[in-house]
């Protein structure tokens, strides 16, 4: 079981899914709690994990997405990663 309070994973930042990914892989090094607690904090370790991978994945692609425009003004072309084709 996590604790009641934290925040849903898919409204967190990277910056802060990151750091609570931090805080429950140190909790979980240093071992000591009971067998549920452990995979509960695994489990959220894991969601956690996805989220910021996600996060990367999504800024990674707005940066793959800029075009330069006449002139030589970039703009970035909002895409999702599910909507991105693989480069040809």
């Amino acid at each position: 079981m996590t604790d009641p309070t934290d925040p849903p994973i898919e409204r967190l930042t990277f910056d802060e899914a990151l750091a609570e990914l931090q805080r429950t892989v140190a909790e979980l090094e240093a071992g000591g709690q009971p067998l549920e607690r452990s995979i509960a904090l695994y489990e959220r370790g894991v969601a956690l994990h996805e989220r910021c991978a996600r996060l990367l994945a999504e800024a990674e692609l707005k940066v793959q997405q800029l075009v330069t425009r006449a002139g030589g003004a970039l703009t970035a072309i909002d895409v999702r990663p599910e909507d991105a084709r693989e480069a040809e």
